[in-house]
């Protein structure tokens, strides 16, 4: 069974960077999966991917020294037990509040007795359809389950989804955070910035990987003096629009 090499970095206190896929595009993973991120998420929250185009996502990243990394749309078991089956090991699940909702997660990520994941492995992609005999008995080991943190009581809460057994990262939604916060559109506001700074701290205390974004440039080493150590720093649909963008502005300028 391949190592989740994502989860022993992060493990160690690595830090690791990582994009955003939400084009649904083969040739945007291999162009991504090639470029030398340490993972490449594959957005199944805010993008329209069913579970075909997660399983072409994944062999699209496959030939190449990257994680891939599924956020699935939200946290429902049978959701898990999909991408599982498909051969993501690490999971990025949004919107969980509490140590409960933590708990049910790491379950449909474990086989029996240790969780509830459906013992399907002999017919599914994860285990070479059926070839590698172990899977079953390796499986748990391997998986790597990142939670979002994205409202007030889910930072609460954090200690306690924090001491949840499974749980190998949070990462913190800024977005909803910040809506929640009564801040919609405003992540920099001083006191979601504050409460942003002391959750790292918390999960990182805690052992855990801190992941968040950071597409600019100048704030990316304030992040990581604070704790991050699991960074978005792009996405395929903002880097696309903005190339396209500057291309135009460059030729108008240039041509006029």
């Amino acid at each position: 069974m391949q190592e989740n090499k994502l989860k022993a970095a992060l493990a160690r206190g690595e830090m690791q960077i990582g994009t955003w896929l939400n084009l649904m595009s083969d040739t945007a993973a291999e162009i991504a999966g090639a470029a030398g991120f340490d993972w490449c998420l594959i957005d199944a929250e805010h993008a329209p991917y069913d579970v075909t185009m997660i399983q072409s996502q994944l062999r699209a990243l496959a030939p190449f020294d990257t994680s891939a990394v599924v956020r699935l749309p939200v946290g429902e078991v049978w959701m898990v037990k999909q991408v599982l089956d498909l051969g993501a090991q690490t999971l990025l699940v949004p919107m969980i509040d509490t140590a409960d909702q933590a708990r049910e997660m790491v379950a449909a990520t474990r086989y029996a007795p240790r969780g509830i994941r459906g013992m399907g492995a002999a017919v599914a992609r994860a285990s070479g359809y059926g070839r590698d005999t172990e899977y079953t008995a390796h499986a748990d080991s391997q998986i790597c389950l990142i939670v979002q943190a994205e409202t007030r009581l889910s930072l609460a809460n954090l200690d306690e989804i924090l001491a949840v057994d499974g749980i190998d990262g949070v990462f913190i939604g800024p977005a909803d955070l910040s809506a929640d916060m009564g801040y919609p559109g405003n992540p920099d506001a001083p006191e979601v910035c504050a409460a942003i700074k002391a959750a790292v701290a918390q999960i990182r205390a805690a052992g855990k990987a801190a992941g968040f974004f950071q597409y600019d440039a100048s704030s990316m080493a304030y992040s990581k003096e604070i704790g991050v150590n699991f960074m978005c720093v792009c996405a395929d649909v903002s880097l696309l629009r903005a190339a396209f963008e500057n291309a135009v502005a460059d030729a108008r300028r240039d041509l006029s």
